[in-house]
């Protein structure tokens, strides 16, 4: 297993890793094994996504409720009653155990963003892949996992994690019932027209990582943290768990990319789209753009989620 690694200065962009091993150049192209949910909806479990966590930019403070990437009525896990966690699931969590996500195999039909029927069927290609992905990594951590719900929104809804389309939320993950939501027409301006598919890939492996961490507990233990905190702690809190969120659809990209046919050109479209998400005006709570960057690049060049323990990293890392 390789050992824990976090990213330092020298880490961030320059690293050869991820993009010199991509050498593939046809476009990107999943195929279609969608899941059962239809034209209303993508569900999964964590954030009411405000700002720039939903792929959008906006200078403004988040006006749409805190961050919610877990129902926070759910009670802190206690390491100690928690099978195979330890008694720290944040740091010390048995998902940084397994050591790479290893390759991953994925087709993806042709994507025409102007039609919301081709956006969704692009979007559950990538979320089938990010289920298969996924599932078999936490079956070799040894632990429990459920594909997240998927809710497509149309047109505005409420979720349990409140209504949607918020202003700046074009996708979220809620908690409360493991909902990954999304807007179909929503995340094509959000991401200012882009007609570039590894963008919208991105999007997706951001918000699935949420997922993971609703899944291996750690979602729950950022909750319970964050509730006891002051403001500023609260908030780097909040940017270490949208980080590791950062690097682990990071991590995905970089197991599925020679499949996806990424080449280095595309590099620029998806960290492009990760400047829109990080910490705009008076908000702190995504990240700035160097180190929303840096845990990109690092999970895609590292492809383990061990290189995502945002939660030990130095200050300086999650600014």
């Amino acid at each position: 297993m390789r050992a824990k690694h976090t990213p330092d200065k020298e880490d961030w962009i320059e690293r050869p890793g991820f993009w010199q091993r991509l050498g593939m150049g046809a476009s990107l192209s999943l195929g279609t094994g969608l899941a059962a949910v239809g034209f209303t909806g993508f569900l999964a479990v964590s954030a009411f996504l405000p700002s720039a966590e939903a792929w959008s930019h906006t200078d403004q403070a988040p006006t749409s409720a805190p961050l919610l990437d877990g129902d926070p009525s759910e009670e802190r896990v206690a390491g100690s009653d928690q099978e195979g966690y330890g008694n720290d699931p944040l740091g010390d969590n048995p998902l940084y155990r397994v050591g790479e996500l290893g390759e991953v195999t994925c087709a993806t039909p042709e994507l025409d963003p102007s039609d919301p029927e081709s956006m969704e069927n692009f979007a559950h290609s990538v979320a089938d892949c990010l289920d298969s992905a996924w599932s078999s990594y936490f079956e070799s951590a040894g632990l429990e996992y459920t594909s997240p719900n998927r809710v497509y929104w149309h047109s505005p809804g409420h979720s349990p994690c409140g209504p949607f389309p918020a202003e700046g939320t074009a996708a979220f993950y809620c908690g409360a019932n493991q909902g990954l939501y999304l807007g179909v027409e929503d995340i094509v301006e959000a991401s200012a027209g882009s007609d570039e598919p590894e963008v919208y890939t991105f999007l997706l492996s951001h918000e699935y990582g949420h997922h993971v961490q609703g899944q291996s507990r750690i979602l729950v233990e950022f909750h319970g943290a964050r509730a006891e905190a002051d403001q500023d702690t609260a908030d780097e809190l909040t940017r270490r768990n949208e980080l590791q969120a950062n690097c682990l659809g990071g991590v995905f990209l970089g197991a599925s990319g020679p499949s996806l046919g990424l080449e280095e050109s595309q590099q620029q479209n998806i960290l492009d789209d990760v400047v829109r998400r990080s910490d705009r005006g008076r908000a702190h709570t995504h990240g700035s753009v160097e180190n929303s960057r840096l845990w990109t690049v690092h999970g895609m060049d590292r492809v383990d989620p061990a290189a995502c323990n945002t939660w030990v990293a130095g200050e300086e890392l999650v600014r």
